[in-house]
């Protein structure tokens, strides 16, 4: 009979968390397509990297969708069966609060430990791989990209190019181009062609403009420089493929414990918590699912998400305050985890003592 309902317990929570995690999942990547798209039309990335970049965002997502979505899942699967006297039946029967834990760590322990993966190693390296997209968007950005009739920027001295025409070649018509040279100096350039030019230094590319005339001066003044030119190139360095030191978030675990100072050790303690309040999240939507027969399907889902919400921004506040110095290292995040879970096994132990005594 136990193991009947086990299995039955166990559908009705993986279904209700597979459900949940799409619908989060969705909202988020709906958000970050927008973002991408905007990206993809501004130049900031090419158009065969926006389907890469999207996801490796759902990779990243999943760090933070699995535990909400499990402990959604369990209080809204649970409160249905209490809604519907299916789990007051079966504590008639001798199922108790804490039964409930074993069909439970069926999914519970296989999520903990994914998320675990998630949080330590690949989540690390999706991050990793979509700077290296965006770096490469940056080095390859060329005549290519820029829209016909649209001001794009160009290397990364940020020269705004505009073209009137691309022509198939790849080669524009009609092209006005504008830099700062520095101590307040201003290039402006106009041509009636201009194509792009590869050069021995792979770092460095020419755009060479044809048949135009070139202004150089201060803005305000009255020296300016005027200059007419059959063909003009300007050099321009492409961005670099060496990304700049990585942010603690971007850092694999192993560097991250070799770093040694706060913020390193702050982050360090975050990616162990996440697969650590998965656990506590499952455990202690257990005690907060119970409802009277009858009673709304989700009466009790707006205190499960005030406690998620408590405990999620008690867990970004600690981390804050490691990085300051204001907590010691060694207790890190673990106070927050510590008094969630007391929390979790003192209703699961007040809940537990109701049933033993209507039973005796």
């Amino acid at each position: 009979m136990r193991r009947i309902l086990d299995r039955y317990i166990f559908r009705e929570i993986a279904s209700t968390w597979l459900g949940v995690t799409m619908v989060l999942l969705l909202i988020l990547l709906t958000n970050q397509f927008a973002r991408v798209l905007g990206d993809v039309a501004k130049g900031r990335l090419p158009k065969g990297a926006a389907m890469d970049v999207i996801a490796l965002s759902g990779v990243q997502y999943l760090t933070i969708v699995v535990p909400i979505s499990l402990f959604l899942a369990v209080m809204m699967a649970l409160g249905r069966l209490y809604r519907d006297s299916e789990l007051p039946a079966m504590m008639a029967c001798r199922v108790g609060p804490a039964d409930i834990y074993r069909p439970l760590m069926w999914l519970l322990v296989p999520l903990a430990v994914g998320v675990a993966w998630l949080s330590l190693d690949l989540g690390p390296r999706t991050l990793q791989a979509v700077d290296r997209i965006g770096a490469e968007a940056r080095r390859e950005a060329d005549l290519g990209s820029i829209e016909p009739g649209q001001f794009t920027e160009v290397g990364p001295d940020t020269a705004v190019v505009y073209g009137e025409r691309i022509l198939p070649d790849g080669s524009m018509e009609n092209v006005f181009l504008q830099r700062r040279l520095g101590n307040g100096v201003v290039e402006v350039v106009v041509a009636q062609r201009g194509e792009q030019v590869e050069s021995d230094n792979p770092d460095v590319r020419f755009l060479v403009l044809k048949d135009g005339r070139r202004y150089e001066g201060v803005p305000g003044t009255s020296q300016f420089r005027v200059v007419e030119f059959a063909e003009h190139g300007i050099p321009y360095r492409l961005p670099s493929l060496d990304p700049p030191d990585p942010t603690p978030r971007a850092m694999s675990f192993f560097k991250l414990m070799q770093a040694g100072e706060l913020e390193h050790v702050a982050e360090m303690h975050w990616r162990i918590g996440v697969p650590l309040a998965t656990l506590i999240l499952g455990i202690l939507a257990v005690p907060l699912s119970k409802t009277q027969p009858r009673a709304g399907r989700y009466g009790r889902l707006a205190i499960g998400l005030l406690v998620f919400i408590i405990y999620l921004n008690m867990l970004s506040a600690a981390k804050a305050w490691v990085e300051q110095g204001s907590v010691s290292p060694i207790l890190g995040l673990w106070w927050v985890h510590g008094a969630v879970l007391l929390l979790a096994l003192g209703m699961l132990g007040v809940q537990n003592s109701v049933h033993k005594r209507l039973l005796s």
